[in-house]
C-alpha cells in the first residue's frame, strides 16, 4: 500500500478562510451505456464497467452454465422502478421503467449531444393520493468492490498495477470516497413540466441514507437542480473543530442510491416522464493524504481487514437478492401462446383430421 497518512481536516486550523470544498461527479448516466455480455440477438446488455457476478453468492446445486449468466450491471434498462403502496397497481408496476433514452446529435448541449441518458416512465394513479415513486440502481452500489477491467462475458479480470487501491464506482459511477460534510448537491435533468417534486438519496459509510430535495420539475428543457446545505459554515474560524485519531480511520464516502420522484394528491395523475443526466456534488474533504515515515497500514492492516469484511458483507447481501431473482426469471413462463391442435410440429393436418378429410 502506498505510504500515506489520514490527517483530519480539522487540524488545518488557520486564521481566515479556507478552500474546504471540492467537487466531484457522483453518477454520470451517459457512462452506463450497455457493450458486453450479447443478448440471443447479438445486442450488448451489460455495461463491462459495473458488470457484478452474483455467482459468489449461488449455491452449490447450480451447474457452471447457469453460474455463467449470473451478472448484472448499472445498464440503464436494469433500473427499476418502486412505487410506494398506494401507488401499486398491475398496470403501473407493468408499464414504469428505465430506458436508455438518446439525445438528438443536433442538441446545443455537447455535453448530451449523441448520447445516452437516463429516461424514466412512471405511471402514477389518477385518483386524488399522493404517490412516489423511487428510481433506483438494480443492486445497491458497492463501496469496496475494487476496480479490474471485465471481459467480453462479464468475467472481471485481474486489477493492474495502475488499479490498484481503487474502486470499481468511483468516476461517475455512483460512489465518492473522502466526503466530509456535503455542501450542494447538483442534478442535470430535462423538464416536461410536471409539478413533481424530486428528490436525490444518498447513503453514506455509517449505512445512514438521506434524501435531499432538489425542487420541482415544473419546466420544459434541461436545467441544473441545485441542493445548498443551510447549516454549511464557510468561515474556519466559526466552525466548531474536532479532531480525530489519526489512524486508523476508514475513508468516508458517500454513494448514490436513486432518485424519487413525489406527486401532490392535488395534481394530475397518470404517466409521467423525465430525463437525467448527471448527480454533481460539492463537499469538504473529510481527509488529507501525505507521506509518512512509517506505512502504519503496512504495519497493522487494520483498515484493509475493515475493509475486506464490509465488501464481503456488501456482497452477499447483492448476491441474495439477484440469485433469488434469477430463481424467478427461471420458473417464469416463456410462451407467449397457445400451440395449434389441429396441426402437428410440422404444420401439417393431425391424423384426426386427416382421416375426416
Amino acid at each position: 500500500m502506498k505510504k500515506s497518512l489520514v490527517l483530519t481536516v480539522a487540524v488545518m486550523l488557520i486564521a481566515g478562510t479556507f478552500a474546504f470544498a471540492k467537487e466531484s461527479v457522483l453518477i454520470d448516466f451517459t457512462q452506463l451505456d450497455a457493450d458486453i455480455v450479447a443478448d440471443e440477438n447479438g445486442n450488448p446488455k451489460e455495461n463491462s464497467r459495473t458488470v457484478m457476478d452474483y455467482s459468489v453468492a449461488a449455491g452449490a446445486t447450480f451447474t457452471d452454465d447457469q453460474k455463467s449468466l449470473m451478472k448484472t450491471s448499472l445498464s440503464l434498462p436494469n433500473w427499476e422502478i418502486k412505487l410506494n403502496s398506494s401507488a401499486q397497481n398491475v398496470n403501473a408496476i407493468a408499464l414504469s421503467q428505465v430506458v436508455a433514452a438518446p439525445v438528438k446529435e443536433s442538441s446545443e448541449f455537447s455535453g448530451v449531444a449523441g448520447k445516452n441518458v437516463m429516461g424514466v416512465r412512471v405511471v402514477f394513479p389518477v385518483w386524488s393520493n399522493n404517490a412516489n415513486a423511487k428510481i433506483v440502481p438494480p443492486f445497491e452500489i458497492q463501496a469496496y468492490e475494487p476496480l479490474a477491467d471485465a471481459d467480453e462475458n462479464g468475467t472481471r479480470q485481474a486489477p493492474t498495477d495502475e488499479q490498484k487501491g481503487k474502486y470499481l464506482f468511483e468516476d461517475g459511477y455512483g460512489l465518492v470516497r473522502n466526503v466530509g460534510t456535503l455542501k450542494s448537491i447538483s442534478v442535470t435533468t430535462m423538464g416536461m413540466n410536471f409539478p413533481h417534486q424530486l428528490y436525490v438519496l444518498l447513503k453514506d459509510n455509517d449505512n445512514i441514507e438521506r434524501r435531499y430535495l432538489m425542487g420541482d420539475l415544473f419546466f420544459d428543457g434541461w436545467k441544473t437542480l441545485t441542493w445548498q446545505n443551510p447549516d454549511y459554515i464557510s468561515e474556519v474560524r466559526t466552525r466548531e473543530i474536532k479532531v480525530y485519531p489519526i489512524y486508523p480511520r476508514g475513508m468516508p464516502f458517500i454513494k448514490f442510491c436513486g432518485f424519487q420522484v413525489c406527486r401532490d394528491a392535488m395534481d394530475a395523475g397518470d404517466d409521467f416522464i423525465g430525463y437525467f443526466k448527471d448527480v454533481k456534488i460539492i463537499y469538504d474533504l473529510a481527509t488529507l493524504v501525505s507521506d509518512r515515515d512509517i506505512d502504519d497500514e503496512d504495519v497493522w492492516g487494520i483498515i484493509t481487514k475493515k475493509e475486506a469484511k464490509r465488501q464481503n458483507d456488501e456482497m452477499n447481501r447483492f448476491g441474495d437478492k439477484q440469485v433469488n431473482r434469477f430463481l424467478e426469471k427461471e420458473k417464469m413462463a416463456t410462451e407467449d401462446q397457445f400451440t395449434d391442435s389441429l396441426n402437428d410440429n410440422n404444420g401439417q393436418a393431425t391424423s384426426d383430421s386427416a382421416d375426416a378429410k
